[in-house]
């Protein structure tokens, strides 16, 4: 046993990173790893059985618990994001640094690239013997992709609302100032946001809300063999759960700055110069008694 401790050691301290930035993305890639693994597969369950292995309520939970569980993985090293849109928004609010939302936005995209390769492999039997019967492979498990009924600026919005939803609910979350949620709590609760937000917007075109999410499935399925489709389909709809959140950040970020975050911050400076002025002041009077 103490030589197996001895060796592991050795092993750690060779391949300890020491670029912190660097061990932050690669714990977002594993964290948006997760998110991806779990969510899809659920989909793909759900697809492949035709509705016997999973309902639409299970793949609302699983991704749900998939976001808890991808930030209980990395959250204590880089804060567990797993979405570019959230690196976005905390960086606007200058909560976080700039230089970490392009390191961010790669290793999540390459994460969720990652996770969906799994899930390929995972279910690569059942998927082409519903390709042979079917003359082409799912195209709706790994990506988002519009309901007919959806058009492009209906689905531009629809990502808007559901990732300024996202986002005002996560600023609630993490602001130390609005009631904030207990210490190890939080990935539940960002996990029951994107539950909620599955379960009321889902149904135009499957909640992406998250670029990385829906752009690494997406390249993967277009190398995997799905081709081209990935990207044309729905008059170029790929494009929409890129860009939009980002817009549904900034939208969710001043929503919840001007109607609380300042707010309360505001009111917690006030206290705080209040408490400083009245230790001032009693020092003065505590020393003006002095004879």
């Amino acid at each position: 046993m103490g030589k197996q401790k001895i060796f592991l050691d050795k092993i750690s301290r060779a391949l300890h990173i020491q670029n912190k930035l660097l061990r932050q993305g690669l714990a977002e890639c594993l964290g948006t790893l997760i998110l991806v693994m779990f969510g899809c597969g659920s989909v793909a369950q759900l697809v492949l059985s035709e509705g016997s292995h999973g309902i639409f309520l299970a793949v609302n939970l699983a991704f749900g618990f998939a976001v808890t569980l991808g930030i209980l993985v990395c959250g204590q090293v880089s804060g567990g994001h797993l979405n570019p849109a959230v690196t976005f928004a905390l960086c606007l609010l200058g909560r976080e640094k700039w230089r970490k939302f392009p390191v961010y936005f790669f290793f999540q995209t390459l994460g969720a690239f990652l996770g969906a390769g799994v899930i390929f492999g995972m279910y690569y039997d059942a998927m082409h013997i519903r390709a042979d019967r079917d003359k082409k492979l799912p195209i709706g498990i790994f990506a988002t992709y519009p309901s007919e009924h959806l058009s492009i600026v209906n689905g531009f919005f629809d990502q808007l609302i559901g990732t300024a939803a996202l986002i005002v609910c996560i600023l609630a979350i993490v602001d130390p100032y609005n009631n904030p949620i207990p210490q190890g709590l939080e990935a539940f609760t960002v996990g029951f946001t994107v539950l909620v937000i599955g379960l009321s917007m889902g149904f135009n075109s499957g909640y992406a809300v998250n670029p990385a999410r829906d752009f690494g499935p997406r390249l993967f399925t277009a190398i995997a063999g799905w081709g081209s489709q990935v990207f044309t389909n729905g008059n170029c709809w790929f494009l929409v759960p890129i860009f939009a959140p980002f817009l549904g950040a900034v939208v969710g970020t001043l929503v919840y700055q001007l109607m609380v975050g300042w707010h309360v911050e505001g009111e917690a400076r006030d206290k705080k110069r209040a408490t400083e002025d009245s230790v001032k002041l009693n020092d003065i009077n505590d020393g003006s008694t002095v004879p």
